[in-house]
């Protein structure tokens, strides 16, 4: 089986900028539900806590679009996974502590 989130992390962690732009979709108390496109990833954000990662093929001779494979995953571990993903990089990380108040954990 495909692990989804090594194949999202590999393929959309891959600049600083890149990682803040998802950090923030992810844990914006502001953006209720909604997608980030990523460079082949797509997060859909179900509500505060539940995560739809899925990549997607879009064929523009007929205009259909597959979906290879996707997961749905917690915020709390979207989160981890990122931040310790980035670390890695060497990216600077972003404190999650600050989203911690909000109780949209």
């Amino acid at each position: 089986m495909i692990d989804v989130i090594e194949h999202f992390l590999e393929d959309e962690i891959s600049s600083q900028e890149l990682y803040e732009e998802i950090y923030s979709f992810i844990t914006s108390f502001h953006i209720r539900s909604g997608e980030f496109e990523a460079n082949y990833h797509i997060i859909k954000k179900m509500d505060q806590i539940n995560f739809f990662i899925y990549a997607e093929n879009i064929f523009p001779d007929d205009h259909h679009r597959e979906i290879p494979y996707g997961v749905a995953i917690y915020k709390r571990s979207l989160i981890k996974a990122i931040n310790k993903y980035a670390q890695l990089q060497g990216f600077t990380v972003m404190d999650y502590a600050d989203h911690e108040a909000d109780n949209i954990l």
